[in-house]
């Protein structure tokens, strides 16, 4: 069984090349393989066939050449160039019987792979492992039958063997493999194509639910300001909160359009008290619609330094969410408190409350205590905002009773504020 040994030995170092080439292939940044490298690799394989090949006389050797040219020229189209590289390479180890019969198996098989690799991709994935098992086969009985007929081998048996088991079996393992990183790259792709248009959803999810708190305000205000009852100086003060809450609306577009982390684009000294009554104003109408009390307990003194408009939208979040967390009405309270270090502003609600697994998510993309209505990107804004003012937040709650959020900042002394 000397032949049957070799051939053996020969697809071993196949697949062991083939696996070191998968191995290089999954580390490619992108999962292709040019026409070119392809060639090389194949060429590579040939010619390991051919240097550990079995040569029981000078003029024949016994090897898998067929195998890499099969895988070649059905899946990648290459069978005529790989055809011509083994006619090529087989007369450098000598013009001989060997060689002549080299070119006649192989001249015909060039042209019959480039005929019928457009219909072997036609087939399902199967039936080409099925196929190419089958051509295999095929061409290892020509080969058996003009070995036998021109050169025959002392122990018949052994060649018999050896070329209509060995060659089918290996090149239906290789067939399977190429089938299966082929799949696995498709599935990959599509997974990630998937994840482009998750994204993009996502980010219209977030662009509607970040600007629907200042449009929600500004058709408030717009329908307030249809009464006609209302005095001048009241229609000036709420077009001049619609301008605010338009301009906020289109600032927060302008961010996610350009996938920005929120920054603080204007940087200025804030007074807690005055930009949290700003905000409690906008959402009066929602806690009035939800029968949600507020309540305020400001400091006398109290600024920051930080972005306007991101402020704005960071409590707004948050005390919408309170107002949203008591569906059946009650007390929202808002308070600040000040040192000479730090200002704290609290924000407490007497809701529906979360359990600690909730709170340990908050600000997670995606990620609601809302379920189907919301898109758990408000709470990541929060988050974000407050990191980019230098804030930290700590979160307290009971179910059925309610949460507290606690923000705390890093002061500074305003000139418009009286020194303690």
């Amino acid at each position: 069984m000397e032949i049957t040994k070799h051939i053996l030995f020969n697809l071993s170092l196949l697949i062991i090349l083939l696996f070191i080439g998968l191995i290089w292939f999954e580390r490619k940044r992108n999962l292709t393989l040019s026409k070119g490298e392809a060639y090389i690799g194949l060429v590579m394989l040939i010619l390991v066939c051919f240097i550990f090949s079995y040569q029981p006389t000078p003029t024949y050797y016994f090897d898998l050449r067929l195998i890499p040219v099969l895988i070649g020229g059905l899946y990648l189209g290459l069978g005529p160039i790989l055809c011509l590289t083994v006619i090529v390479i087989r007369g450098f180890y000598g013009i001989n019987l060997g060689f002549f019969a080299t070119i006649l198996l192989y001249l015909p098989l060039s042209v019959i792979l480039w005929k019928v690799y457009p219909c072997f991709w036609k087939l399902s994935s199967n039936k080409r492992i099925c196929v190419s098992v089958l051509f295999t086969f095929i061409l290892s009985v020509l080969t058996a039958a003009a070995l036998q007929i021109s050169n025959p081998p002392d122990n018949p048996f052994d060649a018999w063997f050896a070329y209509l088991t060995i060659p089918p079996i290996g090149l239906g393992i290789l067939a399977y493999l190429t089938e299966f990183v082929r799949n696995n790259i498709q599935m990959r792709q599509t997974i990630v194509k998937s994840e482009k248009l998750h994204a993009v959803e996502q980010l219209g999810a977030a662009i509607s639910h970040e600007i629907r708190n200042p449009l929600t305000a500004a058709m408030g205000f717009v329908q307030l300001l249809m009464s006609n009852t209302l005095p001048r100086h009241k229609q000036k003060e709420y077009l001049l909160i619609i301008k605010e809450e338009l301009g906020s609306a289109e600032r927060v577009i302008k961010d996610y359009l350009t996938f920005s982390k929120p920054s603080l684009e204007s940087v200025e000294t804030l007074q807690i008290k005055r930009e949290l009554q700003q905000v409690i104003s906008i959402l009066r109408p929602t806690a009035n619609q939800h029968s949600v009390e507020v309540i305020t307990n400001f400091a006398l003194i109290g600024s920051m330094e930080g972005d306007r408009q991101k402020f704005h939208q960071c409590f707004i979040n948050v005390i919408k969410n309170a107002i949203e967390a008591m569906p059946g009405g009650g007390q929202l309270f808002v308070e600040t408190r000040y040192d000479r270090s730090d200002v704290s502003i609290v924000i407490r609600d007497t809701g529906v409350g979360m359990t600690m697994e909730q709170i340990d998510r908050l600000g997670e993309p995606y990620y609601s205590t809302k379920g189907a209505k919301g898109t758990g990107l408000g709470m990541m804004v929060v988050y974000s905002i407050v990191k980019a003012m230098n804030g930290t937040i700590r979160v307290t709650s009971t179910i059925g009773e309610g949460t507290e959020f606690t923000f705390q900042f890093p002061s500074v002394l305003s000139i418009n504020e009286p020194h303690a």
